[in-house]
C-alpha cells in the first residue's frame, strides 16, 4: 500500500475512493430513504468512540490541572479506558470479518478503502496498546503523578486524532455503500 495512505499520513480519502461519497454526501445521510437502523447505530458507535476519548482528554486536562482527586481521576481512567478498548477492538473485529468482506462485495470498486481500512486497524492496535501502557503507567503511580499524566494526555490526543481520521474515512466509505445497496447480508 502507498505509505501516503496510511493512517499516519492521510488527510483524506482519495478521490477514486469517494466515488459514492459525491452521490451520497454526509449532509443528506440522514434524509436518504436508504437510511436504516444499521447507519444509525454504526454512527453512534462511531460517536460513542469520539465521546469516550474526549471525556479521557478531559479527564487529564482536569488532573493536569489538579481539578480532580488521584483516586477519582484513576477510577474514571480504568472505567472509560477499558470501555474505549474493549468496544474498538469488538468493532474492529466483526467489521474485519463480517462487515468489510459483505460491503466489498456491493461495490469491488471500493475494495482498496476496504484494505485500506483494514491496515487503519492494525496500525490503531498499536496506538491502543501505546494506550493500554500509557494507562497502566499512570495508574501505577503511588505519588506525584504529573509527568504520567502529561505523557499520557499527550497519548489521548494522538489516538483521538488518528481514530478520527480512521472514523472519518470509514463513514465516507461505508454509508454511501449501504444507503445505494442496502443492508442486505449484513
Amino acid at each position: 500500500m502507498d505509505e501516503k495512505l496510511s493512517l499516519n499520513y492521510r488527510t483524506a480519502l482519495p478521490d477514486a475512493l469517494r466515488v459514492l461519497l459525491e452521490d451520497y454526501p454526509r449532509t443528506g445521510w440522514t434524509q436518504d430513504a436508504g437510511y436504516n437502523g444499521l447507519i444509525q447505530f454504526w454512527l453512534e458507535r462511531h460517536m460513542m468512540f469520539r465521546d469516550l476519548l474526549a471525556r479521557l482528554n478531559s479527564l487529564c486536562e482536569h488532573r493536569l490541572d489538579k481539578a480532580i482527586a488521584p483516586e477519582v481521576f484513576a477510577s474514571n481512567l480504568a472505567q472509560y479506558g477499558s470501555l474505549l478498548v474493549s468496544e474498538l477492538h469488538g468493532h474492529h473485529t466483526i467489521e474485519d470479518h463480517h462487515y468489510f468482506p459483505v460491503l466489498v462485495s456491493k461495490d469491488n470498486r471500493l475494495s482498496q478503502g476496504f484494505e485500506l481500512l483494514d491496515s487503519d486497524h492494525h496500525l490503531l492496535d498499536a496506538y491502543l496498546q501505546g494506550f493500554v501502557d500509557q494507562a497502566n503507567a499512570v495508574l501505577s503511580q503511588t505519588n506525584e503523578e504529573t509527568n504520567a499524566v502529561s505523557a499520557f494526555h499527550d497519548t489521548v490526543e494522538r489516538l483521538s486524532e488518528k481514530l478520527d481520521r480512521h472514523l472519518i474515512d470509514e463513514e465516507e466509505l461505508v454509508v454511501p455503500v449501504l444507503l445505494k445497496y442496502g443492508a442486505h447480508g449484513l
